[in-house]
């Protein structure tokens, strides 16, 4: 029996098996991304509720929840670490730069086998450096392209896009009917390298050679790509009066929910807000130029856990507890999200009042993410942020603009 409880305590998330008992307390930092929109759902509720929650079942471990917005979290992170004060667990965008640099525990250094052996495979893979995993995924959402019903109506447009020349003609009835903006295409800097990633996958590229994983940013179906948006769209009218380089997605999401666009890809939240608008919304897999696309894009914010303040028990204990069924589900819900394990994912499936959430659950197991993994990501994430828009202005090149970001891409991999 003995024996058997000891089995136990080496998987169960709560406290009562190796408890920290009379030892001293134990405070552990936690710092995550705000997903919510205003006060009145901010993701601080959430953790500060879960970490009530956590503290009752035990004694000896405390959480000390700092919430950031998405817009600095990523840098004030970077700036404590910096300074010598990292925090003990960070739910933040990126890891691999902490991981190639020693500073963080392993998943399994942290996890119980039932909790590491039951995230989504692509999702732990793309945690890995060198095949070992340091990013624990926490949310995940995948894309799909949203298209206004009524404006869609309006246009006598009957059904959703299937390829590429589906997408200008219908962009072409939705400008003839007065709509402003009938496809956006943000490629300005919040987010230009997921909403470029999209359109590279449906022309059957990417950013990464899937045989090696090296960068493949300037291949040829990623230029032909370009070239058509530009050609095609851009260069037909069929983009707005704001150019795709200078138009952020958030801009591009309220114009959606104000009735102002007819198509754009979108992530599981803009649902609930084009429903609070009125907007009847219709949701399909970007097409790819002549049917299907080879897949979606899926992306994923992260979870880990730094070394320095050398609490890897008691911060196992409480990733094992965020990691439980109904913790969850319960974030995920809260913001229209995918859950990133195996048995939420089934259990959310099976939920109707997640009826609206199927298709990108669908989307998600095949989705392609972004080279999370790589140290050199952010570097050449941010030269895309602030190259890829000149792709698809008048007289633009996509050969000139996705070769540059092809060499800052090779210089930073070199400095690896």
């Amino acid at each position: 029996m003995t024996a058997a409880i000891a089995a136990l305590c080496t998987t169960m998330a709560l406290a009562g098996c190796g408890g920290t008992g009379g030892a001293a307390e134990v405070t552990l930092q936690l710092v995550a991304a705000d997903y919510g929109t205003n006060s009145e759902n901010s993701s601080s509720k959430y953790w500060k509720a879960l970490a009530a929650e956590f503290e009752s079942n035990n004694p000896g471990i405390k959480i000390d929840v700092d919430v950031r917005p998405w817009k600095t979290i990523d840098a004030d992170v970077a700036e404590r670490v910096a300074n010598g004060d990292a925090p003990d667990i960070a739910q933040i965008g990126s890891y691999s730069q902490y991981a190639k640099a020693g500073k963080l525990y392993n998943a399994d250094q942290l996890l119980s086998v039932p909790s590491q052996a039951n995230f989504l495979s692509q999702l732990s893979e793309a945690g890995k450096v060198n095949r070992v995993q340091y990013g624990m995924p926490f949310v995940a959402s995948t894309r799909l392209l949203f298209y206004n019903k009524d404006l869609f109506e309006q246009a006598g447009l009957t059904d959703a896009p299937k390829n590429w020349d589906d997408i200008k003609e219908d962009a072409q009835a939705l400008k003839e009917q007065g709509v402003t903006t009938p496809i956006a295409i943000p490629l300005g800097s919040e987010e230009a390298q997921g909403e470029t990633l999209m359109w590279l996958l449906a022309g059957g590229g990417g950013y990464t050679d899937t045989a090696d994983g090296s960068y493949n940013i300037d291949s040829q179906q990623n230029i032909d790509t370009f070239d058509w948006l530009r050609k095609d769209l851009v260069g037909e009218g069929l983009t707005g009066p704001v150019a795709p380089g200078k138009l952020d997605r958030a801009t591009a999401f309220k114009a959606f929910t104000s009735g102002e666009v007819g198509m754009l890809n979108g992530h599981p939240s803009l649902m609930q807000d084009a429903s609070k608008s009125g907007i009847k919304v219709g949701m399909v897999a970007l097409p790819g130029a002549k049917g299907k696309a080879k897949s979606s894009m899926g992306v994923s914010d992260w979870m880990m856990a730094f070394k320095e303040n050398n609490h890897r028990r008691e911060i196992g204990r409480f990733l094992d507890y965020v990691y439980e069924d109904t913790n969850v589900l319960n974030f995920a819900g809260l913001y229209d999200l995918l859950p990133v394990t195996y048995s939420a994912s089934e259990e959310m499936t099976a939920d109707d009042n997640h009826a609206d959430l199927r298709k990108f659950l669908e989307a998600l197991p095949t989705s392609e993410l972004l080279p999370y993994g790589k140290n050199s990501w952010s570097t050449v994430s941010d030269s895309i942020k602030k190259n890829i828009g000149q792709a698809v202005e008048p007289g633009g090149s996509a050969s000139s603009v996705l070769g540059r970001i092809a060499r800052d891409a090779a210089t930073a991999e070199a400095a690896e």
